[in-house]
Formats: C-alpha cells, sequence, structure tokens
C-alpha cells in the first residue's frame, strides 16, 4: 500500500512546533518589527537582540505557515500578519498567547491527554480558587476576542431601545462587556464582580474608557456572593462553559432571582451545532473545557434551551456573531 502524499496525522502530531513558532515571534515582537513593507534579518536582529541564524529558521517556518512571506532575502508581512500579529493593528491578538500557550494550558493539554479523556474532566486551572495567577493573564491576554463580541452586546442592546439602569456583569474580567454597555447607556450603572486581583485589569480598563464612575467593583465568588438583586440587565460573557449542566441550572436560578420584572439576560458562548461537529471553533472548545476544568463544556441551544426553563426562564436562543466564532444567547422571560 502507498504512503499518501498528505499525511495529516503527522501534521497533527507536530503541531506544537506551529505553537513555538508563534510564540517566539510573538514574544520577540517580530511582526511589528518587519513592520507594513520588507525587512533583511540584519534589521530584524538589531530590532529584536536574536541571532541571524535564529532568525532565519524562524521567519522560514513562519513563511510555511502562511505568516510570512520572503523577497529574495528579505521577509514580508501577509494579510493575516498585518491584521492580527502586528502590534500598530487595532485587530492585534497575538499578545493572546500568553493566555491560550500558557505553560499551565500546555501542561494540562499535553501531560497526560489520556487521563482527562478516561476521566472526563480534569482539576483545570482552578476555576473557582481566587489566588490563581492564570485568570489575571487571561483577563488581559483575551481582550482582544472579547473586544469585538463586547461591541456586539452592546450593539443589541442599543437596537432594541431599552436603556438599563442597573447592570450586574458575572465574571467580569477584563471588564469588556460591562464598559461597552456603560458607553453605549450613559445612564447605566454596572456591578462588575470577578476576584480582587482579576478586577484591578477591569477597573484599568474602565478608567481608560472614562467609565470607571459608573463601574462598582464586587470581589469574590460569583456563586456565592449576594448580588443585590433588581437587575435590568445580567450579562453572563464565557462563564456558563466552565461548570457541568446541574451547576448551569443553579447559576441561571439565581440569575433570574436577581433580574427586575422586565429584566434581561444575555450570554455570549462558544455554542456547537446539535450535531457536535459543527462550527470548528465551538467543537474545539468543547475539547478544551474537557482538557481545563472538572466539568466544563460547549453547550448548544437546545442545551441552553432546557438550562434555562428548568432555571425559570422561558427558554434560550442563541445568534450567531459570524465572523466572531461565538454566539448571542438570549434568556427568554
Amino acid at each position: 500500500m502507498t504512503e499518501p502524499a498528505d499525511n495529516p496525522v503527522f501534521d497533527i502530531a507536530t503541531a506544537y512546533r506551529k505553537t513555538a513558532a508563534l510564540i517566539a515571534a510573538v514574544k520577540l515582537d517580530l511582526f511589528t518589527a518587519i513592520g507594513p513593507e520588507k525587512a533583511s534579518l540584519d534589521h530584524l536582529a538589531s530590532k529584536t537582540g536574536a541571532s541571524t541564524r535564529g532568525l532565519r529558521i524562524l521567519c522560514d517556518y513562519l513563511v510555511t505557515l502562511g505568516l510570512l512571506k520572503k523577497q529574495d532575502l528579505d521577509y514580508l508581512p501577509t494579510n493575516v500578519s498585518k491584521i492580527f500579529l502586528d502590534e500598530s493593528s487595532p485587530f492585534a491578538m497575538g499578545r493572546s498567547i500568553e493566555f491560550l500557550a500558557a505553560p499551565e494550558m500546555l501542561d494540562l493539554f499535553l501531560n497526560d491527554p489520556a487521563a482527562y479523556v478516561l476521566r472526563g474532566g480534569s482539576d483545570g486551572l482552578a476555576q473557582v480558587a481566587p489566588d490563581s495567577p492564570i485568570w489575571v493573564r487571561f483577563a488581559k491576554a483575551m481582550m482582544p476576542f472579547a473586544a469585538p463580541a463586547a461591541k456586539r452586546v452592546a450593539m443589541h442592546l442599543s437596537a432594541q431601545g431599552e436603556a438599563p439602569f442597573t447592570v450586574l456583569d458575572i465574571a467580569a474580567g477584563h471588564g469588556l462587556y460591562g464598559i461597552e454597555v456603560a458607553k453605549a447607556f450613559p445612564e447605566a450603572l454596572v456591578t462588575s464582580i470577578d476576584w480582587a486581583e482579576v478586577l484591578t485589569v477591569a477597573k484599568t480598563n474602565a478608567e481608560k474608557a472614562g467609565v470607571a464612575d459608573r463601574i462598582r467593583m464586587v470581589a469574590g465568588n460569583a456563586l456565592e456572593l449576594d448580588w443585590g438583586g433588581d437587575y435590568d440587565l445580567i450579562l453572563l460573557p464565557n462563564f456558563l462553559h466552565h461548570f457541568d449542566f446541574d451547576t448551569c441550572i443553579s447559576l441561571l436560578s439565581k440569575v433570574r432571582e436577581n433580574l427586575s420584572s422586565d429584566g434581561q439576560v444575555i450570554g455570549v458562548d462558544f455554542v456547537p451545532n446539535e450535531d457536535r461537529i459543527s462550527p470548528p471553533v465551538p467543537v474545539m472548545f468543547a475539547f478544551q473545557m474537557l482538557a481545563t476544568t472538572p466539568s466544563g463544556d460547549a453547550y448548544t441551544t437546545s442545551e441552553l434551551d432546557v438550562m434555562a426553563k428548568k432555571a425559570g426562564f422561558l427558554g434560550a436562543e442563541t445568534r450567531s456573531l459570524s465572523p466572531i466564532p461565538e454566539s448571542l444567547i438570549l434568556f427568554k422571560t
């Protein structure tokens, strides 16, 4: 039998090399050093402090990955690297590797993958541990990913024409969801809940956005804290996926109890289709939850609808935020 020329198994088995190359390039700020035109190895060496040999091998590999182009002995950016990896771009997200490819994450994924499949989960990244530094790193690193979705949530609310006055942002992290709502509605008062160290990131972002005077930071475990109740809007950005089905129902029940009579609840999350094999990013995210949480998952629309009804809502519907790989989740009251 002839071995196929295209061997995806080899590519999958060695995919860690792509991750390593991206980490090296981002840490050296290579794409910004190259800039919008082209750069020689000597120029890149002077900008990054790296050896020309190391840069040559790295840049040649990045060419094969489609992140650079080569012209004679010089290197040029591709459209992808211009948009997403040059730090001068407003859409730059290379720094997200500080969380996505953090040593803790790589260890969880690669140390013993069969173990978390056998067990159906892992001890994870201590989602309920207030002293875990990974969540501060998450809040800082994932802002480029969260910013477009946060803006879309604010646009959705603005289109409805009903201005929320009291807003609760659960597991606020970087705080961008509450901040965008505060920017869209000048009368809105936002309460952001997360661990104390994480809220320092949200506070800094709120100050930069000019809305810090309307955002109250409350430190603690969102599952245990008294939220205060009677909110016009409760935000659940990327939170339900950390927990099992029953815990999600309990959390949503608490959300329902703390909602005003005409309030609304909006979630943002990775929602796979009912077949659970499409689209690719939410499907891959379910595997991430397997590797990094005890019992988290990426839930389908029908599963979210069941959760919502068991928690006292009329149901839940989802709306794609394409090209963002996440979905808007609307809990019906």
